[in-house]
């Protein structure tokens, strides 16, 4: 049981590392104006995965999947991170990925001709 834990912290971070890449693509994109495909294509990972979150009651379906293995409950003991900092994941990528959409929506509004 002690391995499939351990698995699913694997591949739980191999996608919390995905997706915060992903966000600061955004970030970047939204900052230097360079908004290409690759903005778009991580925009919307990182878009799938708050819908994804939200559907779940705020909680990633790989952590409930570790907790039903053994895994501690109520804790972020399904990543593969130090507990300050997951604990505080949340709110410092959806701070970011708010920052680059109100960004990229400034950006988009002032490059169009009306």
């Amino acid at each position: 049981m002690l391995r499939s834990i351990n698995f699913i912290k694997s591949v739980h971070t191999l996608a919390f590392v995905v997706l915060s890449i992903a966000n600061l693509v955004v970030l970047y994109s939204a900052i230097s104006g360079e908004i290409s495909l690759a903005t778009w294509i991580c925009f919307a990972m990182v878009l799938i995965e708050g819908v994804v979150l939200v559907f779940n009651g705020w909680r990633c379906p790989l952590r409930v999947y570790a907790e039903r293995l053994g895994s501690v409950s109520g804790q972020v003991t399904d990543i593969f991170l130090p507990k300050w900092f997951a604990d505080r994941i949340f709110s410092i990528c959806g701070t970011m990925l708010a920052f680059s959409t109100l960004l990229l929506l400034i950006r988009f509004l002032a490059s169009r001709t009306f």
